[in-house]
């Protein structure tokens, strides 16, 4: 779950009105935070969200061990997509918070590829106790960053991810069939709030921008 920083007009690298981040001549981190920080960077992200779960959804009966490759899968390129927006952070708390976030991402994602053939019990666990601990962390930073823009997303997405982790944990699941519709449907729930956050970023960024235009011009 990536959630913009700061206000649209924060200082820092500059971003181009679609929402992009120029070329940086800065250290490897100055270019991960103009990464971070791009709308287009987490419309990747919530893609590799969205993505999985129409997968598993559309093909409920394969088997756990196609499901626990998938999910796997998914965790990585999930716990990728944190690290790069970790550096999007100013506060030392905040990104803390989203690297471990990530690690835990990575983790767990190296675990269900590692073994493919654990019971549909563990693979629950698994996913339950990532989305459960990541949406308590992105609650955190949601209420201890001052600046951050759109808050509510920030905590509805925290909210959805943390009762994601409880349904996932509480709820016995007799099949693979089950776990998949259940994990598909909260992939693809989690993956168009993401959508929207993308898009609400990219609107703060053109009106960020246009402001930067519009100021010298009023001055005169």
């Amino acid at each position: 779950m990536t959630v913009s920083r700061g206000s649209a007009a924060r200082t820092g690298p500059e971003h181009h009105t679609d929402g992009t981040a120029p070329a940086s001549a800065g250290s490897p981190v100055d270019t991960l935070a103009a990464l971070g920080s791009s709308w287009t960077w987490i419309l990747a992200s919530a893609l590799a969200t969205l993505i999985p779960g129409v997968i598993v959804l559309v093909w409920p009966d394969e088997s756990l061990h196609v499901l626990a490759v998938i999910i796997g899968l998914y965790l990585l390129v999930a716990g990728g997509f944190r690290f790069v927006d970790a550096f999007s952070r100013e506060g030392h708390g905040e990104r803390l918070a989203r690297l471990l976030v990530a690690v835990l991402f990575v983790l767990a994602g190296v675990l269900c590829l590692r073994h493919p053939m654990q019971t549909i019990a563990a693979l629950s666990l698994i996913v339950g106790a990532v989305w459960l601990l990541s949406g308590m962390l992105t609650a955190y930073t949601a209420l201890a960053a001052e600046d951050i823009a759109h808050r509510g997303f920030a905590l509805g997405m925290a909210a959805l991810a943390v009762v994601a982790g409880i349904v996932v944990l509480a709820l016995p699941t007799q099949s693979a069939v089950v776990l998949t519709r259940l994990l598909g449907l909260w992939l693809v729930l989690l993956g168009v709030v993401e959508l929207g956050v993308a898009f609400a970023w990219r609107s703060a960024l053109r009106r960020a921008r246009a402001a930067q235009m519009s100021g010298p011009t009023s001055t005169v």
